[in-house]
């Protein structure tokens, strides 16, 4: 999982585009929350922090794990052994986990660590167990830390005024993150742990080079640099293609125990997710009404303990709800992909764009 990696990265990086020649590409992911700790609660349950509890900063301890089932539980049932390396204990469940890790995001090569992680894990498949390992590369985040968020708030004129040097920082950091995952893919094929397992490339939300003004990073509003992520499955039973269909971070849990033939445990609360399963085999699914939401910080140092801004997407349409301030915002992404002409604010017919969108949606499906 690439912390902070940002979708746009990846279609101008040789390293990624080779990734696309071996795997299914997911071209249109969208996260449920532009933070680490909402989204991959979402990610590791299948299901919405609206939900689950889990839907803010401060929340992973709401994480209601009498209701909902983890991902990690899942595997631990089969008699997994699972494996995690994480940037603090929050970020993630910790249930289900035989050995739960947390490196030192400042002073650790996580290049190194991860490599010999994967030796390790390694010599227990030999033993023959199965196994379940997640790795957390946090060093874009950790930039972003010390060098943004350290340094400005959210309305930094100084900031905004300097994407050239924002972009450049990004760009190094990004960098970083693409000579990471050539040597831990790298690693892998060299201990063929790829013949016999399902890979997942990710980030968890993108990062702000001062698009809009009142974001200097992420988790304060719902656009699509930080909402619209990556997503790359890899396995040898897979043909490796693009899928354009919009899908979400909540579809990989059930994606992964559809893949693994684990059916949903009943005592649990259903899922918001999808498997992508069948997308991968090429049959037709709905394409699903994304939900995403944070918590806007405004003029606080700290974000709020409840998200106040919400968006639902489709492919082509976004509608942002600005709780905060009770403001709305409407984008057509096919026109607008940088979401600069709010149509709620020119006066055009909204009903009449919204039927158009609903009459689209009803014939892609028929």
């Amino acid at each position: 999982m690439i912390d902070g990696g940002r979708f746009d990265r990846v279609q101008n990086s040789k390293i990624f585009q080779e990734l696309n020649s071996k795997s299914i590409f997911f071209s249109q992911s969208i996260t449920y929350g532009p933070h680490t700790i909402a989204a991959m609660h979402a990610v590791f349950s299948g299901a919405y922090g609206i939900r689950t509890g889990t839907n803010s900063y401060w929340s992973t301890y709401k994480f209601k794990k009498n209701k909902f089932k983890t991902l990690t539980e899942y595997l631990k049932d089969y008699h997994y052994y699972t494996h995690a390396d994480v940037i603090n204990e929050l970020v993630i469940p910790k249930q289900g986990f035989d050995k739960f890790e947390i490196h030192d995001e400042l002073q650790d090569n996580l290049t190194t660590r991860h490599c010999n992680m994967l030796e390790k894990i390694a010599l227990i498949n030999k033993e023959g167990k199965n196994f379940f390992t997640y790795l957390h590369y946090s060093n874009i985040h950790t930039g972003i830390m010390e060098k943004v968020l350290k340094v400005f708030n959210n309305f930094s004129k100084e900031f905004f005024d300097n994407k050239e040097k924002n972009t450049l920082l990004y760009d190094s950091l990004f960098h970083d993150a693409e000579l990471y995952l050539e040597q831990v893919l790298k690693k892998i094929f060299e201990l063929k742990l790829e013949k016999n397992s399902l890979i997942l490339v990710m980030s968890d939300h993108g990062v702000s080079i001062g698009e809009k003004f009142g974001e200097r990073a992420y988790g304060a509003f719902c656009y699509d640099y930080t909402l619209k992520t990556f997503t790359y499955f890899m396995s040898n039973d897979f043909e490796s293609k693009e899928i354009s269909q919009q899908v979400q971070l909540v579809d990989f849990m059930p994606t992964i125990l559809d893949y693994l033939q684990i059916e949903l445990d009943s005592r649990y609360e259903s899922l918001d997710g999808q498997s992508l399963l069948p997308l991968i085999n090429g049959q037709k699914i709905p394409e699903k009404v994304a939900f995403s939401e944070t918590g806007n910080p405004l003029n606080e140092k700290q974000p709020p303990k409840e998200p106040n801004t919400m968006s639902i997407r489709t492919a082509t349409w976004k509608l942002i709800y600005n709780q905060y301030n009770n403001t709305k915002e409407l984008y057509n992404l096919e026109l607008d992909p940088d979401e600069n002409k709010n149509l709620i604010e020119t006066g055009e017919n909204i009903e009449e764009i919204l039927w158009v969108e609903l009459k689209r949606l009803i014939n892609k499906h028929d």
